[in-house]
Order: structure tokens, then sequence, then C-alpha cells
């Protein structure tokens, strides 16, 4: 009877345990999606600032249509991405644009003295602020989960249910150093 009592806690020990893993795993897969929606919600509000200041810029820069043309197809390219990965690889190449939009705003003092150009661009540099910050977020839990998912004994309860994820990376293109010429 005694022994029946000890196999019997150590079976309820173990269904705890493996719970409690499971559970945690779960945990850190959600803290992954809610990090992600964050970005995606700094995305969204991004994109919706792009319009207002392509339209500002236009009216300085008519002749600079390449370039904003350049930006709004991007914005789309943002806008019209399905999985995370293809977001992740169209907000790089946004972030690219605008910088370059922002480099045609330096040939039009007119433009940088505006009020509203000037507004526009410092929520756009605040919201990049807060997408590089999410990214960095995001990238944290991915460590995380994937941890809690590759290392033992979490990836026997894991499984095949759970799978990898991919954090952050940045493009090889941004890994260089911008050519400063004066």
């Amino acid at each position: 009877m005694v022994a029946l009592i000890i196999v019997l806690v150590i079976v309820i020990a173990l269904v705890i345990w493996f719970i409690s893993i499971y559970n945690g795993i779960v945990r850190k897969d959600n803290r992954c999606d809610n990090a992600w929606q964050t970005i995606d919600a700094q995305l969204q509000r991004r994109n919706d600032l792009i319009p207002n200041l392509v339209e500002t810029v236009k009216g300085y820069a008519a002749h600079e249509s390449a370039t904003l043309e350049a930006v709004t197809q991007a914005r789309a390219a943002v806008a019209n991405a399905k999985t995370p990965e293809e977001k992740m690889s169209a907000s790089n190449v946004l972030t690219d644009t605008l910088k370059s939009l922002f480099a045609v705003s330096e040939a039009y003092p007119d433009l940088k003295a505006n009020a509203n150009f000037q507004q526009l661009q410092s929520d756009l540099a605040d919201t990049e602020n807060k997408i590089s910050y999410a990214r960095m977020s995001f990238n944290d839990c991915v460590l995380e989960y994937n941890n809690a998912i590759e290392t033992f004994p979490g990836n026997i309860v894991a499984g095949s249910k759970f799978k990898e994820r991919q954090g952050f990376q940045a493009d090889e293109e941004t890994r260089q150093s911008p050519d400063v010429k004066f």
C-alpha cells in the first residue's frame, strides 16, 4: 500500500511538472505573438503617417517624384505583406526609402521650416524608435521561447507542436557603414 502511494505521488508530481513546463512554453509563445502585434501596431502607425508626409513634401518638391513614388510603393509593400518575415523585409525597405525622403528635404529649406513637416518628421522618428524597441523586445521573446523548446526537458514537452521562431535580423545593406562625403 505504501509503495502504491509513493508511485501515485511520483506520477502526480510528474504530471504537474509536465503541465508546468507546457504552460511555460505556451506563455512564451503567446508573449512572442504579443510582441509581434506591438511591432505590427507601430508599423501601422508609421504607414498612417507616411501619406501626410509625402503630401507635405509634394508641395515643396514636386520634381522629386521618384523618391515619393518609392516611399509610396514601400509603404504599400508593408501593408500587403502577409507573414512576419515579409513584413520585416518590407519594413526594412521602407526605412531605407524614408531616409532618402528626409535627404530630399535637406535641399528645401522652406520644407524643413514647415511646422507640419517638422511635426510629421518628429512623429515618424518617434515611431521608428518605438519600432526599434519593439523589435528588440520581440527578439528577446523569441530567444526565450526558442530556448524553452530547444533545451531539456522543454524539448520533450514541446515535441513537434511548437516550432522555432525567427527574430529580426539586420539586412546585409544596413550592416555596412554609410558613405559620408563632404
